[in-house]
C-alpha cells in the first residue's frame, strides 16, 4: 500500500482525496503547501500511516476542536470481496460507516479518503513543559484531570505525560492553542494557574510548524522532514488504552506515581475529551467512546534491546501499570481504542485460519473496542463478507446462519 500515497487537495470546496498508504505527514505538508489556514485532525506522529489511522478512529491534538479523524471523512474508495473498486455512493451508507472507525482491513482493501480539511488561523500558540513532584505535583495534576476537558475551552489541547526521570515522578504538559499567547495566558491564569505557565513558555507558529513541534523535532527543522517516511525513534514498544471516566482522587495517583517509580519504564499519556467530542453521538461512528469521558490513557514502554526475553520483560511492566490503574478507569466494559491493537484484551480463537467466525472471544474484544456499536459492525461485515475473507486475530468477524441468534 505505501506506492498508493498521492495527497490532491482543493481549496474549493476545502477538501483532499488522500491514498491509503500515504503517512500523515505527507497529508499535512500537502495541506500546508495549499494553505496556511487549513488543517486535518489527525495524529502527531508524522510517519504513522493513513489507511490504518483514519479507519480506526484516528485522533489528534484537534479532536476537541473538531473531533476525530472519521469525522472529518465525506468520501473513500474501496476493494471489496468480489473485487470491485467501490465509493461511497455504490458502497452504501452501512459500509461507509463501518470503514469510518470499524477497522478497515475487515472489510476490503481501503484504497483512499476523501477528507474534510478544517479552518485554523494563521498562527497557533505551543508550549511543552514539565513539572516535577517536589513541585505541589499531586495537587496538579489532580487539578489537571478537573479542566483539561470540562473547564478549558474546545480550541485548547493539554496533553500531560507522566514519566519517572532519575527516580523521580516527572509529568509533561504538552499543548496546542488555536489563537495567541496573549489569549491563552489570560485563559491560564483564570482556568488552570497551578500550572503556572509564563510567557517564556509561549511559542507563536504557523499550524505546521506546531506539527513538527509536537512531533519533538527540533526548532528551526524545515516542513520537509514531515515528507520522511522513516520513525524518528526506531525501537521495539508495546501500547495499551484506558478511558478516565472520573477524576483519580489523590491518593490513587500517589499509589499510581509510587508504582511508576518502581516499574521505571512505562508511560502514562492523557489525552483530554470534552469539546466536539462530547457532542458527536456515540453511534455516529464505529469509534464509541465519546461523551462521558475525561480523557483517553495510553500505556506505553520503549526499549533497545533485542530477543524475546527483553520483549517479554518491558511488556509485562506495562501490563503491570494496566493492572494497577483497573480501579480508576471505565468498568463493564473496560474500553479500548482500536487504533492500539492491543493483543492482551482478547483475540478471536480462530483468528488466523478458516472458519474464524463470531464467537465468544470476537464480543470480548470487540464491545470493548466499539461497544454497542460492535453488533452492528457484525451485521455489516456478514452482508459485505459472509465468508470472513478479510479476518486477523481482531477483525469484525462474519456470523454464520447456525449462529445467527447469538448476537
Amino acid at each position: 500500500m505505501f506506492n498508493l500515497r498521492s495527497v490532491n487537495v482543493t481549496l474549493e470546496d476545502e477538501s483532499a482525496w488522500v491514498e491509503a498508504g500515504a503517512t500523515l505527514g505527507e497529508v499535512f505538508y500537502g495541506i500546508a503547501g495549499i494553505s496556511n489556514t487549513h488543517a486535518f485532525p489527525a495524529g502527531v506522529c508524522p510517519t504513522v500511516g493513513v489507511g490504518g489511522h483514519v479507519s480506526s478512529g484516528g485522533y489528534g491534538n484537534l479532536m476537541r476542536k473538531f473531533g476525530l479523524s472519521v469525522d472529518n471523512v465525506v468520501d473513500a474508495k474501496i476493494v471489496d470481496v468480489k473485487g470491485r473498486i467501490l465509493d461511497r455512493k455504490s458502497m452504501g451508507e452501512d459500509l461507509f460507516w463501518a470503514i469510518t472507525g470499524g477497522g478497515g482491513s475487515s472489510f476490503g482493501v481501503v484504497l483512499s479518503y476523501k477528507i474534510k480539511l478544517v479552518r485554523v488561523p494563521n498562527r497557533v500558540t505551543v508550549f511543552s513543559i514539565f513539572r516535577t513532584y517536589d513541585e505541589n505535583f499531586t495537587h496538579l495534576i489532580h487539578r489537571y484531570q478537573k479542566v483539561a476537558a470540562d473547564e478549558l475551552p474546545e480550541k485548547l489541547f493539554i496533553r500531560l505525560i507522566l514519566d519517572v526521570a532519575n527516580g523521580k515522578n516527572r509529568a509533561r504538559f504538552v499543548a496546542l492553542f488555536l489563537g495567541n499567547s496573549e489569549n491563552l495566558l489570560s485563559l491560564m491564569n483564570r482556568r488552570f494557574p497551578e500550572l503556572g505557565l509564563k510567557q517564556k513558555d509561549c511559542i507563536k507558529i504557523r499550524w505546521i510548524e506546531s506539527v513538527l513541534f509536537w512531533a519533538d523535532f527540533p526548532t528551526g527543522t524545515p516542513i520537509t522532514a514531515l515528507l520522511s517516511r522513516v520513525p524518528q525513534v526506531l525501537a521495539h514498544f508495546k501500547r495499551k488504552s484506558d478511558y478516565l471516566k472520573k477524576p483519580i482522587p489523590k491518593s490513587g495517583l500517589e499509589f499510581i506515581f509510587k508504582k511508576m517509580v518502581e516499574l521505571k519504564t512505562p508511560l502514562l499519556t492523557f489525552n483530554p475529551y470534552g469539546g466536539r467530542m462530547a457532542e458527536i453521538p456515540p453511534e455516529a461512528k464505529p469509534f464509541p467512546h465519546r461523551g462521558g469521558n475525561i480523557a483517553k490513557i495510553q500505556y506505553a514502554a520503549n526499549w533497545d534491546e533485542k530477543g524475546i526475553e527483553a520483549a517479554n520483560y518491558y511488556i509485562n511492566l506495562t501490563r503491570m501499570l494496566y493492572e494497577y490503574m483497573t480501579p480508576y478507569v471505565s468498568v463493564n466494559p473496560r474500553e479500548a481504542f482500536l487504533c492500539y491493537r492491543d493483543l492482551d484484551i482478547g483475540t478471536n480463537r480462530n483468528g488466523g485460519g478458516n472458519g474464524s467466525y463470531y464467537s465468544e472471544d470476537a464480543a470480548v474484544y470487540g464491545v470493548k473496542y466499539f461497544m454497542d456499536n460492535f453488533k452492528r459492525l457484525v451485521k455489516i461485515k456478514t452482508k459485505f463478507d459472509p465468508d470472513n475473507f478479510f479476518r486477523d486475530e481482531q477483525s469484525i468477524p462474519s456470523v454464520r446462519p447456525e449462529d445467527e441468534i447469538k448476537i
